[in-house]
């Protein structure tokens, strides 16, 4: 751990995102230099935890992909040696955020999923959150005695047929003319 923690992230990051761009003209994974110009950003980012808690886990997912893209795809031997480089630097990358995640105080979500109890970013439209918000009534809340709506009319009894015009008499025979 002590070698994770002599690591220098902001640097890591920089020589993927330069070596994700040179094999950007290539048969290499399109999606790299986009995660590492992401890094870039959330690694200087210091008061976002979430922008680096996002990079960490795009980064290990991508070196999964990274492998499947080398099984599935024709390289040349000098461009899969570049990917293979940048897949070995991804995982010291991927510590190394990690710590600093942990030293930030946060934890990386583990197999129990993400925390729903912290604070949320978006909230639910019409009000179906536990604060409630603009006069909407939340979930959790008891119903009101009142209601909102004015009571419905008493209905009345089975309608009543309206009238029917009297029908012309039906003509018994063949072709009348008239």
């Amino acid at each position: 751990m002590d070698f994770i923690q002599g690591l220098d992230p902001s640097k890591l990051v920089l020589a993927e995102t330069v070596l994700s761009f040179a094999l950007s003209p290539f048969s290499a994974p399109p999606y790299n230099l986009a995660i590492f110009l992401f890094g870039t950003y959330a690694q200087e980012n210091t008061d976002g935890v979430q922008s680096l808690r996002t990079f960490t886990g795009l980064l290990g997912a991508s070196a999964v992909y990274d492998i499947v893209w080398m099984i599935n795809n024709e390289q040349n031997s000098f461009v899969k040696f570049l990917t293979f480089i940048l897949l070995l630097l991804k995982i010291p990358t991927f510590l190394a955020f990690g710590m600093a995640l942990r030293q930030r105080g946060v934890q990386f979500g583990g197999l129990g999923g993400p925390d729903l109890s912290g604070p949320t970013v978006w909230s639910m439209p019409g009000g179906f959150t536990s604060g409630g918000r603009d006069g909407y009534q939340t979930v959790d809340e008891e119903r009101p005695n009142h209601t909102s709506r004015p009571p419905r009319p008493p209905a009345a009894g089975p309608p009543v047929p309206a009238a029917q015009p009297p029908q012309p008499p039906l003509a018994s025979g063949g072709y009348q003319s008239g």
